[in-house]
């Protein structure tokens, strides 16, 4: 068993790339070396303390802090204008960016004389209007080194907002954030990273900038002259100094790599892996009843640590008994799902024109849940991006209640999402991120906390309250999610497949806490879903998409027993061939002929829908009643609970599932590849017109 990290023979690079590569590293190498090795190391102290060598210092970092302040000013609105807003002539843009980084610094140093300069564009009219010379002058040097040093921060930072996925600004935006709040509080601090390591480089660029300042602000002791412009003139009197000096520049330099290595572009907070949850711990977290009391390891006992709070809203002070206090006061209302305030009571219809790739009339009731399903690119996403205002592919029309919302941007509609992944603010707290929308609409701190951990309670999660993202199980991070959505007092509520992503034990808890909850919700609910087990429990209405239009728009049972779509048959486990109505029952467009009784007249569109159990599997050719015999070839054998489903294809049929016991299996003795023959009796098969 070989040792990881041992190279073998079969690996060993080949020796036409390795030579030069090391060849490259020792002449990268030896520069350095010369420095190293030619410092008067005894006299480095007294090099380092002589009075020019100390102002000239002190003014470097003076000009480097400056330079660094007018960068995040400027850089970081730059940066995020690059990476988050397409715009014409964005390419020129970033090749602006670009240009100090590659420009030769003198040729940057006549650029800024020939702009900012005494004879320049601008310098004339800022001399006489402002009395503002930059020439010769420390201000001069704050802006050469900018000029320089900017770009390293626009291009990591811009590096760090393109890995960020844009849900969680969006999610925050559909929670009552305007832009410049969800930028402050969650864009920002989930590129630090990036931001970290760009503004770094660029302090470092500036510290070390020579070519640009010794141009345009020339080279004035206690003014202008610079730690690199001091090491400048050392050479020509003191070249043992400006070793030493050059050692200290050397050494800031390469400290600010090896703190910063492998993070030139940062990496956002939502692509750290998502550690297992803490033993003993379970998936879906506490239950809704019965919570007992956290132990020292959930409830910060010996005091919260630093991934315990966020900076936007860390968790506080508040006891397990004002937690304790509010869910009783819930409770002892009678309604699970009180309101937290009086303008909660007003309840929500929903009308929405939608036109654009999705093109449908909605029309809600108040406490209405609707489920959309569909199949990939039917438009399901893009129905709920346009009522959130989110997408340019379609256009809503929406009147929530008495109010007309469509010209709102989305932080003003009152339409909360939850993504399928919940896109909880990674740097903050479950209880921050509950009290997240609460405090973009203007509630006290006190207040949103207060009624934030009244709705982690409600859903089974206040004890984990002081708990990051990281931290929570997938159940636990969905209760948090739908927590933080229903404290933001929608009017709306979409949910995009919720419980997607988690098992199918942990899908059965959260979806009985979906429906306690959404059984009282005073406005309307849109859940996205591919389950049917959603579809029919947590709805009240189905809403079937097909390339951006409503194939069918009713209750459950409806849309379960009449299917007019065959991905929804599909989903639902059933058969489902389209075809033309004949006489006899239905012409296939896959090919062959269905018997049914009951046909809807010739020649109408319809689909035939056949449960799995009512297909009957033989090895022989069946004789008697069927009218719908089919020899076939099985396919694939799969379990389906206590029972399996066969899927059989034909050459003179659709291809279908039938649904057997593991007996009957094993009598038929059937495998992948065995032939058989098909019956369908003809009182089986449902036509439904489409």
């Amino acid at each position: 068993m070989k040792r990881a990290g041992v190279r073998t023979a079969g690996n060993r690079p080949p020796l036409a790339l390795a030579l030069p590569a090391l060849l490259a590293v020792a002449f990268l190498t030896l520069p350095l070396l010369g420095i190293l090795v030619r410092t008067e190391w005894g006299e480095l102290t007294d090099h380092l303390r002589s009075p020019g060598t100390v102002e000239a210092l002190k003014l470097s970092l003076v000009v480097s802090f400056w330079a660094l302040g007018l960068s995040l000013l400027l850089g970081v609105p730059l940066a995020w204008l690059l990476a988050r807003v397409p715009f014409p002539g964005k390419a020129l843009v970033r090749s602006l960016v670009l240009l100090p980084m590659v420009l030769p610094p003198t040729v940057g140093g006549v650029a800024l004389l020939l702009a900012f300069g005494r004879r320049g564009l601008l310098g004339p009219w800022l001399e006489s209007t402002f009395g503002i010379v930059f020439p010769f002058h420390t201000s001069g040097a704050v802006i050469a080194a900018t000029f320089v040093a900017m770009p390293f921060l626009v291009i990591s930072l811009e590096g760090a907002l393109g890995g960020l996925r844009p849900r969680y600004e969006e999610t925050a935006a559909s929670l009552g954030a305007s832009p410049v709040r969800v930028f402050f509080t969650v864009t920002l601090p989930m590129v630090a990273p990036g931001l970290i390591a760009g503004a770094a480089l660029t302090w470092a660029r500036a510290l070390g900038e020579f070519g640009a300042t010794i141009t345009f602000a020339g080279n004035l002791p206690g003014t202008t002259q610079t730690l690199p412009l001091q090491v400048y003139l050392l050479l020509q009197d003191e070249p043992e100094a400006a070793t030493s000096v050059s050692l200290l520049l050397l050494a800031i330099a390469m400290g600010v790599l090896i703190a910063l290595r492998g993070r030139w572009t940062g990496t956002p907070s939502d692509r750290r892996p998502r550690p297992a949850p803490e033993a003993g711990a379970s998936d879906t977290g506490p239950s809704d009843s019965g919570l007992s009391e956290p132990g020292p390891a959930e409830s910060g006992a010996t005091g919260p640590g630093p991934a315990e709070s966020g900076p936007a809203e860390s968790a506080g002070p508040e006891s397990a008994s004002a937690s304790a206090s509010a869910s009783a006061s819930a409770s002892a209302s009678g309604d699970p799902f009180a309101p937290a305030a009086a303008e909660d009571t007003e309840r929500w219809a929903l009308h929405a024109d939608v036109t654009g790739f999705t093109r449908l009339t909605l029309d809600a009731d108040p406490g209405t849940t609707i489920a959309v399903v569909g199949p990939n690119g039917a438009g399901k996403t893009t129905l709920l991006r346009a009522l959130l205002g989110l997408t340019p592919r379609a256009h809503a029309d929406l009147r929530l209640g008495g109010e007309d919302v469509t010209a709102l941007p989305p932080h003003r509609r009152h339409v909360a999402w939850v993504p399928q992944d919940g896109a909880l603010f990674p740097h903050m707290s479950a209880l921050a991120n509950t009290a997240y929308g609460l405090r973009a609409q203007g509630v006290a701190r006190a207040e949103a906390r207060r009624e934030a951990r009244t709705w982690l309670d409600r859903l089974g999660v206040g004890p984990l309250a002081h708990r990051r993202p990281t931290q929570l199980s997938g159940g636990q991070a969905q209760r948090v999610a739908l927590a933080r959505a229903l404290a933001a007092r929608p009017r709306l509520l979409v949910l995009d497949e919720p419980l997607a992503a988690l098992d199918q034990t942990t899908r059965a808890h959260v979806r009985h806490t979906l429906r306690t909850h959404l059984a009282g919700f005073n406005g309307v609910c849109l859940i996205v879903t591919h389950d049917p087990v959603e579809a029919v429990s947590l709805a009240d209405r189905v809403l079937v998409l097909d390339e951006g239009r409503a194939l069918q728009d009713a209750t459950p049972v409806e849309v379960t027993r009449h299917p007019r779509s065959p991905w929804v048959a599909r989903m639902l486990g059933r058969n489902a061939w389209p075809g033309t109505a004949t006489p006899e029952g239905l012409a296939l467009s896959g090919g062959g002929t269905l018997v049914a009784t009951d046909p809807p007249p010739a020649g109408t569109p319809a689909l035939a829908i056949v449960a799995p159990e009512a297909v009957s599997v033989h090895r022989e050719r069946p004789e008697g009643s069927p009218r719908n015999v089919w020899p076939g070839t099985v396919r694939e054998i799969t379990a389906s609970g206590s029972r399996l489903r066969v899927l059989i294809t034909s050459d003179r049929a659709p291809d279908l599932v039938s649904e057997i016991t593991p007996q009957s299996a094993a009598e038929l003795g059937l495998a992948d590849g065995v032939r058989v023959w098909t019956s369908v009796k003809a009182t089986e098969a449902t036509i439904v017109p489409l």
